[in-house]
């Protein structure tokens, strides 16, 4: 694939002509799910915003994958910059049209929702990553850490501790990371497992009505 062939399946709140100056809210779905997936969290999300799910490009079981789960061996973080770089090919495609952009992942759409930050930190208004992960970059210059730092850009992440599907070693080093390099709002909910409930969708809400609807 390639920037500029890439045309993801894309499915969106709005309809075309309601989108221009918007402020855009793109959602990535978990493992073997699909961009179906996070469309039920729109009634609760600010309806000032369109949002477009995307669908992640690897066919897999009874849905697709963004990239090799981490502990695969065919897992490289190339693998994950490939799918990161056309993500923003299909991004640039249309984020002219909005006003901002910003991210919301679940799962392992939180480590693709945090990499499409990290690559063009200062072209993402905010970021949210529900029960997922961030990728450790092994120093690849695909992932503007030092930018993100400088930036430090509000990300939301939310989980349950009891979670059993984030790995402890993945939960240590993206507590790690985001809290050097990001501006973090962390909300455990217990009871909620690998998922999201009612309460962490309204402080989503809330979240996304401060730093984006409501940014200075």
């Amino acid at each position: 694939m390639t920037e500029t062939t890439y045309k993801p399946v894309v499915v969106w709140s709005k309809p075309e002509a309601e989108r221009a100056g918007t402020p855009l809210l793109v959602l990535f779905h978990g493992y073997l799910s699909n961009e179906q997936d996070l469309m039920g969290l729109v009634p609760g999300l600010p309806e000032e915003f369109t949002v477009a799910a995307v669908r992640a490009p690897v066919a897999l079981g009874p849905g697709f994958s963004w990239f090799p789960l981490m502990h695969e061996p065919d897992f490289s973080v190339d693998k994950v910059t490939s799918a990161v770089a056309d993500v923003w090919g299909w991004l640039d495609s249309v984020k002219d049209q909005h006003s901002s952009v910003s991210v919301l992942g679940f799962s392992m759409g939180m480590a693709v929702a945090t990499s499409v930050m990290r690559h063009r930190p200062d072209e993402i208004a905010a970021v949210v990553g529900l029960s997922g992960f961030v990728v450790p970059a092994d120093g690849d210059a695909f992932f503007q850490d030092e930018a993100v730092k400088s930036l430090k850009p509000a990300v939301f992440w939310g989980r349950d501790q009891a979670d059993q599907v984030i790995t402890p070693d993945k939960i240590e080093y993206t507590h790690a990371w985001l809290n050097e390099n990001v501006n973090l709002t962390k909300v455990l909910y217990a009871g909620t497992g690998h998922g999201i409930n009612a309460q962490e969708l309204a402080h989503v809400k809330e979240f996304l009505t401060y730093k984006v609807l409501n940014a200075k």
